[in-house]
């Protein structure tokens, strides 16, 4: 649904008015602003616009990558899609109460991690998903990947997907979509040989793969009932610079490139 046009732009040239709908563009239909911006790419478009009553086509000549001046009721014009995962080291889950209701969504959105950088899990993606990533090209896509051990995984974000989506890398990286990864440390789980399992087999990605953050999990005091967590200590902490640093170097010795970074609260 529309909710404004901007003044002098071809819409408003073309009659498109707020409150009409947008059914689709070229007869593609049109889902979401990735379908939008992709089929809206072109010299000559034919929208085909819902109003009241009446279905009808409006048809505008432009620049390739000009905009219209189309206003929609969302930035993605469609809702978030929302995290099925239960991850141990959730940090909404650590929230205290009372707080807005918008701090306590839990956002898993591959649309966004193109748009804004956001990190998804992949749990909640389909085969038409991906092939619509790689079709559309949305590179970077930005990835949670936390661990490449499938039944870690699984425990880890208690959700049974979890594992087997992580196929949906090599996908990605052989139709040359650039991904960038993030590993939440927990420690005494996807430490230690877990971590340098990890690093191994997403190296392997190189070079689809861009970068690799290890970042700590973040623990507050609102943790009732959650899975027993640990921070990481000075001592551990070193330890496991010392590690990423290690496989990094060798990894940019072999390679030419830095793929593996901490974060600066380790």
């Amino acid at each position: 649904k529309l909710i404004g046009v901007l003044p002098s732009s071809s819409a408003a040239r073309a009659g498109i008015q707020p409150e009409d709908y947008l059914i689709s563009i070229n007869e593609r239909e049109i889902r979401d602003v990735l379908d939008y911006r992709f089929f809206l790419a072109e010299t000559t478009v034919v929208l085909k616009i819902h109003r009241g009553p009446d279905l009808f086509d409006v048809t505008i000549r432009k620049g390739m990558y000009d905009d219209i001046g189309l206003e929609f009721e969302t930035p993605l014009m469609d809702k978030k899609h929302s995290c099925e995962n239960k991850c141990i080291f959730c940090f909404i889950d650590q929230m205290p109460k009372g707080m807005r209701d918008s701090l306590y969504f839990k956002d898993d959105d591959s649309r966004l991690s193109f748009l804004q950088g956001s990190y998804v899990t992949l749990t909640n993606m389909t085969d038409a998903d991906i092939d619509r990533i790689i079709k559309m090209r949305l590179s970077p896509l930005h990835v949670s990947v936390h661990t490449t051990n499938p039944s870690l995984r699984v425990k880890m974000m208690h959700n049974k997907r979890a594992g087997e989506v992580l196929s949906y890398m090599r996908r990605l990286a052989d139709a040359g979509i650039s991904l960038c990864g993030q590993i939440v440390l927990c420690k005494g789980l996807n430490d230690g040989e877990e971590l340098d399992r990890s690093m191994r087999e997403l190296s392997e990605l190189f070079p689809a793969m861009q970068s690799v953050s290890i970042v700590p999990a973040g623990l507050t005091r609102f943790r009732e009932k959650l899975y027993p967590l640990e921070g990481f200590n000075k001592e551990e902490s070193a330890a496991v610079i010392d590690q990423v640093d290690g496989f990094a170097k060798a990894f940019d010795e072999k390679s030419g490139s830095r793929m593996f970074f901490c974060s600066d609260e380790f």
